[in-house]
């Protein structure tokens, strides 16, 4: 299962939603790798990639949020954490396999693919949501 950025995704900030984006694109990449050549090193690799890609993004929001003074933001840094233990349980199961299994590709998709999207449709846009009445109270 591939996941795709569509509509519903949609933060509103460019920066953020180019970054989902790539996730998402780095995400099937890593799937799509798996899947048709399950190859270890090449899977380490990846994983890597989206490991620090994720930091990358996470630090991103999170500096975002403390700049509007997002009230939520303890307990979306928490979110953001969960993902990171994900990942770095997906490494050790490929340390303790000799290559991504379909057990590791279903992991995956429900832990990082699906975890990811659900995070966008409710947190992200939480976040959203507040920025965008902070910048149109004026209007409300």
């Amino acid at each position: 299962m591939y996941a795709e950025f569509d509509d519903s995704l949609i933060t509103g900030n460019e920066l953020i939603d180019s970054q989902h984006r790539e996730l998402i694109d780095r995400i099937n990449q890593l799937i799509e790798s798996c899947s048709e050549n399950p190859d270890r090193r090449a899977a380490v690799k990846m994983l890597n990639y989206l490991a620090d890609y994720t930091e990358f993004h996470f630090r991103a929001e999170e500096e975002l949020q403390e700049k509007v003074g997002y009230p939520g933001i303890k307990e979306h840094k928490e979110k953001h954490k969960e993902l990171e233990q994900t990942v770095h349980e997906l490494h050790e199961m490929l340390e303790e396999q000799e290559g991504p299994t379909e057990e590791f590709v279903r992991q995956v998709e429900k832990n990082v693919a699906d975890w990811l999207l659900y995070h966008i449709k409710t947190f992200d846009r939480s976040v959203a949501e507040y920025v965008f009445m902070r910048e149109n109270e004026q209007r409300l």
